[in-house]
């Protein structure tokens, strides 16, 4: 089983803060980072950000911009979601690791994390992705997979792709079982449909009366 941590990378060392923002800005102009990581006498201290080191002067040190650092990391234990979820909520494709004592590992990249995800059953394995949405208040996970599992479906993922104050929009990966018997069970309980399937009959029928209503009304 491939873990997550065997992508932690250490090609290049961090930061000192008494670097040269000259320095940054040449190690930015050549690669591809958005952040890179600083540390204090080899205590991680924050990420600098390669677009704030753009309106800094040359002259001066990480050390005078101190303020400007930005304090996030995932630690060597966190599951790929959790990690994933860092990146995303830090807007960069560079994630400095610490371990349980707080040392400074190395770093994940964003490019690495996204293959990791394409390598997990949800992405890899074939099957099919219904999207469904319902009031925030009367929606139940335990619920979803109860109905996909009724009607011999295999959950391959699922998870919360869209939430508003209103409704709460799930999207879920099926292997196995009847597309449209799952999609009507989910309609008797309530739940929209979000995406479109071809298995769909209730559509389909809805549509076969419309073009036959239109046929009737050219007549």
């Amino acid at each position: 089983m491939l873990e997550i941590t065997n992508y932690i990378h250490s090609d290049f060392k961090p930061f000192d803060k008494n670097e040269s923002i000259l320095y940054v800005k040449d190690f930015f102009a050549d690669l591809t980072f958005s952040h890179f990581p600083v540390t204090e006498e080899g205590v991680y201290i924050g990420c600098i950000a390669a677009d704030d080191v753009i309106t800094f002067d040359n002259p001066k040190a990480i050390a005078d911009y101190r303020y400007t650092l930005e304090g996030f990391f995932a630690r060597t234990n966190m599951i790929w979601l959790d990690v994933l979820e860092i990146f995303a909520q830090n807007n960069t494709n560079l994630l400095p690791v610490l371990d349980e004592h707080n040392k400074y590992v190395g770093y994940y990249e964003l490019n690495d994390i996204v293959q990791f995800f394409a390598e997990t059953p949800f992405l890899r394995e074939q099957g099919g992705i219904i999207i469904i949405s319902r009031h925030i208040k009367d929606y139940s996970m335990s619920q979803i997979a109860q109905i996909v599992e009724s009607n011999n479906g295999r959950i391959l993922g699922i998870f919360v792709s869209e939430m508003t104050t209103e409704s709460v929009q799930v999207t879920i990966k099926i292997s196995l079982g009847s597309m449209n018997e799952i999609i009507q069970t989910f309609r008797r309980y309530n739940y929209e449909i979000i995406s479109e399937h071809q298995e769909d009959t209730y559509l389909n029928n809805l549509k076969e009366r419309s073009d036959y209503l239109d046929k009737y009304l050219n007549i």
